[in-house]
């Protein structure tokens, strides 16, 4: 494994610290990851925190070309190096800059993200200039960092907006929640959630379930369907914060419940009025998911006030 830095950007203002920002990459077996390291000017070896993105093409500023462009790792990453962490924002393989030898998705498996965040924990230990390392993990990525985290030694794990049950159950839930659906449809998205939870692929799937159950993604959900979120933070040992917006309409607070209930050495935040990107939102629907597409809408304040209190407590 090789890493690579490139030449610092000039330094701006972020929050009330100045920082600068560096574009990084890292070899790992099959790809190579590209990502971006902001570090505060004025804060001799800060803590570093990894953001790990949600699902699908989320790239490492939080946007997504299915019609979500928020920016907000971007902003995260602004206000927690205002407050003096280091923060490495990474585009999954496949996402964004980061590449790979092999395009099939059939070869990709949720392991194989695990395995390139722990890489970049790796990375940032290395570094002589920082100290101590967390994980953020949002949606998808709380469980990627989860599993980063349990195999790779961390300072601290923060849980944003991430699903508090298994994908399996997750999906059903979703299935049935849409009454649309029509029922041989359901019936047959049943049957396939069945063979996948098996571990057994299936190659006949109707057209309207293609989105969801495409043969080359397949492998993929089998290696998801295979982990536990709330039994895996169970096993965690270091300090962890649950954060979940009450406004979400794609993670329940129940999520963040569970995930409580599994460590109870956890804290829990439930913040009202935040949506899924982390900003203020909406009850309705359309108006809710309208915020995906303003970038301009600032952070939840409590949001960022709770995580730097709980990080300053065990990172500083």
């Amino acid at each position: 494994m090789t890493t690579r830095c490139l030449t610092p950007t000039v330094a701006r203002c972020l929050g009330t610290v100045q920082a600068r920002s560096e574009e990084v990459s890292l070899s790992v077996p099959g790809a190579e990851l590209h990502a971006t390291l902001t570090i505060p000017d004025s804060v001799g070896c800060p803590p570093v925190l990894m953001i790990l993105a949600g699902s699908g093409p989320t790239d490492r500023d939080g946007n997504s070309p299915i019609g979500v462009h928020s920016n907000v790792y971007r902003k995260l990453a602004r206000a927690l190096a205002g407050a003096g962490y280091a923060v490495l924002r990474p585009d999954k393989r496949l996402i964004g800059e980061s590449t790979v030898s092999d395009p099939r998705e059939d070869v990709l498996t949720f392991g194989t993200y695990i395995q390139d965040a722990e890489a970049w924990l790796r990375w940032l230990d290395e570094r002589t200039d920082l100290a101590q390392v967390g994980v953020i993990g949002h949606s998808e990525g709380a469980l990627i960092g989860l599993g980063a985290a349990l195999d790779t030694p961390v300072g601290a794990y923060v849980s944003l907006a991430g699903a508090g049950e298994n994908v399996f159950s997750l999906v059903t839930r979703q299935l049935h929640a849409n009454t649309a659906t029509p029922v041989l449809l359901l019936q047959e998205a049943e049957r396939i959630m069945v063979s996948l939870r098996a571990g057994q692929t299936v190659a006949a799937v109707s057209p309207e379930l293609m989105g969801l159950f495409r043969p080359s993604v397949q492998p993929y959900m089998i290696s998801w369907m295979r982990l536990d979120p709330p039994a895996m933070l169970s096993r965690l040992n270091v300090p962890a914060l649950i954060v979940q917006g009450d406004r979400d309409v794609q993670v329940s607070v129940q999520d963040a419940q569970n995930l409580a209930a599994a460590q109870p050495k956890a804290q829990l935040s439930v913040i009202a009025g935040m949506n899924h990107i982390l900003v203020d939102a909406p009850a309705a629907l359309p108006e809710n998911l309208a915020t995906y597409a303003q970038p301009e809408l600032p952070l939840n304040t409590e949001l960022v006030q709770t995580l730097t209190h709980f990080l300053d407590r065990v990172m500083k």
